[in-house]
């Protein structure tokens, strides 16, 4: 069984070049906008990818909401095997919390209405229902009782995935990634993956999935074929068209792209429809043109992209007559994508101070734009030249710094997980130390000064990680 989409050149598939190299100047013209990796799937093959060094085609990549999207295909599953309804109760999965749910609009409140963030509750409500119950945040999720009849109004809200999670996971009394491997996962030839868990042996649901660029882009195109894959019909049609579909209007949202209705779990576009994660992780599925787009991204203008993806590729799909000549300047420019690295000098004029001592860090609370508990950073000087060490209290990672460029490695922590990293960094004067480091499971940057005329360093996000920033959490759980 073929374990990647078949290749082709753009042309063969009907795709002008000439509006990917526009829309890779898009984004070249944004510095807020930070591209990791970029497929774009024609008529099933795939006509243009790329990843932007350090990050590669390999790795996986945190999705973050656009795991939900995966969490609708494991209810899609779960249904047409009898461990759910769509119109079942909530509760009437959960028997303990019975007594204690005794509000009509929690009791009324049905899985089709969690699937369409379609609670009845008026915004967000995962602190609130940790608040209630920090060991079981459906229970504290069901104590709070919805604003407005559940089905009439959409909120998008993080206890509505993870209930739906939960009740695929505890019907099927296993994990979602253990129950997704025989029904999609090896179907798709999607390879190793992990996602975080809440507590031992449940997996988030909401947030959390590590998957690679083509794994995403595979379930894509599994939607796209309106849930058959190489002549089987793994999801039932009815289920992709309803997920697909306007389930809940939410022509209230801010953003064009985020208020033309919501499926199960899937946004609707004003071109297709998509799953979407923090940061700009898009699967972007198109079936007027036959086509998936997929992004792996680090920015808070997600409007943007698809912006870009609307101005630029979508006029690039079916061109009759589209330009060859380009092919090559597109294919070599795919093949040398970077992610600019800080250089500066590569050595001190003296190593012994930068070696006597750590650097403390300042307090995480002191500097709203960090969350890493970080206490101290420390400097060495090895063989291949600078590495660095990031202390916590109670872990540590040590790993080599380029000063001509990204290095890449996986260092092992305290507990012996490997964190894929690059750095790169140097002495921008004789007094300071530059960092960067990327941490290449996510889609993170953490930039460090260290400075020795007080002997303290600073470590500041790009965009701050959310539900945890320690080091053991900047990594796939695989």
């Amino acid at each position: 069984m073929p374990t990647s989409l078949p290749r082709s050149s753009p042309v063969e598939q009907h795709v002008d070049p000439a509006g990917v190299l526009a829309f890779l100047d898009a984004i070249d013209a944004r510095p807020d906008i930070e591209l990791h990796s970029l497929m774009l799937v024609r008529h099933g093959h795939v006509v243009a990818e790329g990843w932007w060094r350090p990050y590669s085609a390999d790795r996986p990549h945190l999705l973050y909401s656009l795991s939900k999207s995966f969490t609708s295909t494991a209810a899609a599953f779960a249904a047409a095997e009898g461990l759910l309804d769509l119109d079942d109760p909530v509760v009437s999965h959960f028997p303990e919390f019975e007594a204690d749910i005794t509000d009509p609009g929690s009791r009324s409140m049905r899985i089709r209405h969690i699937a369409a963030m379609a609670s009845g509750h008026w915004q967000e409500t995962w602190s609130r229902a940790l608040s209630l119950d920090p060991h079981e945040p459906v229970r504290g999720f069901l104590l709070i009782p919805p604003d407005r009849p559940p089905g009439t109004v959409f909120a998008y809200n993080q206890p509505c995935t993870f209930t739906l999670a939960s009740i695929v996971q505890r019907n099927a009394e296993m994990p979602l990634t253990d129950y997704l491997r025989p029904r999609l996962f090896d179907p798709l030839g999607i390879r190793q993956v992990g996602w975080q868990t809440f507590s031992p042996g449940r997996e988030r649901g909401y947030t959390g999935l590590h998957a690679r660029t083509e794994d995403v882009a595979k379930l894509g195109q599994l939607y796209l074929q309106r849930g058959r894959w190489d002549g089987v019909q793994l999801l039932s049609e009815r289920w992709v068209a309803e997920a697909t579909a306007t389930q809940i209007d939410n022509s209230s949202q801010a953003n064009p792209d985020w208020r033309q209705g919501y499926g199960f779990q899937f946004w609707m576009s004003r071109h297709g429809f998509r799953g979407d994660g923090a940061y700009g992780q898009f699967c972007v599925i198109l079936p007027e043109h036959d086509a998936v787009v997929v992004t792996t991204t680090a920015t808070i203008d997600l409007q943007a992209v698809l912006d870009a993806m609307w101005a630029h590729l979508l006029p690039a799909l079916g061109q009759s007559a589209p330009d060859t000549r380009l092919q090559e300047r597109l294919a070599s420019r795919l093949g040398a994508l970077e992610l600019a690295a800080y250089q500066a000098d590569t050595e001190p004029a003296d190593w012994a101070p930068w070696l006597s001592e750590p650097f403390t860090v300042a307090a995480a609370d002191a500097d709203p734009q960090t969350q890493l508990p970080l206490t101290a950073v420390s400097v060495q000087r090895t063989d291949a030249g600078l590495q660095v060490t990031l202390h916590e209290v109670d872990n540590a990672l040590s790993f080599d710094v380029g000063t001509r460029g990204w290095t890449v490695s996986t260092p092992a922590d305290t507990f012996g997980k490997g964190i894929p990293v690059a750095a790169a960094g140097g002495w921008s004067d004789g007094r300071t130390l530059r960092l960067e480091v990327i941490f290449l499971e996510t889609p993170h940057r953490l930039d460090i000064v260290c400075a020795l005329d007080d002997r303290c360093a600073s470590a500041v996000w790009r965009l701050i990680p959310l539900g945890g920033a320690h080091l053991r959490d900047l990594r796939s759980p695989i």
